[in-house]
């Protein structure tokens, strides 16, 4: 009996977070700039839920199932993805780096961008023939 209440109580919290987060909200609507660019914004999404109870019907002067739980849910802004030119790199609005390999990450996906810039104008201009 109080297997089946803390159960539907965790359903119960579950169902709240799900009617709390829109899929929107992780991956925005997409947002065209004049210039033709497109930017999606992207936000980091965390929750967590706590639930318990217990059968207390071998207390006899409070008998019957109690139980609670509760629910969090914390949506953060990271950033924008900026797509144009055939192209897409990350914006971020999170707060600089603190270590250097966290700025290596960061960079990441740049260099990856102009390695793919350097091989298309050496394939273009016949460099990439060995």
């Amino acid at each position: 009996m109080a297997d089946q209440a803390v159960s539907e109580l965790m359903e119960g919290a579950m169902e709240k977070i799900k009617a709390m987060v829109d899929p929107d909200a992780v991956v925005g609507t997409p947002i065209t700039t004049p210039d033709g660019a497109t930017l999606l914004p992207v936000s980091r999404l965390s929750f967590g839920f706590a639930s318990g109870g217990s059968d207390k019907s071998a207390a006899p002067a409070k008998p019957g199932i109690w139980g609670g739980g509760g629910a969090a849910v914390k949506l953060e802004p990271v950033g924008f993805l900026l797509a144009k030119d055939g192209g897409a790199r990350m914006l971020a609005v999170q707060a600089p780096a603190f270590s250097t390999a966290d700025r290596l990450l960061d960079m990441v996906p740049e260099l990856l961008e102009r390695l793919e810039r350097f091989l298309a104008k050496r394939e273009k201009s016949g460099g990439g023939q060995g």
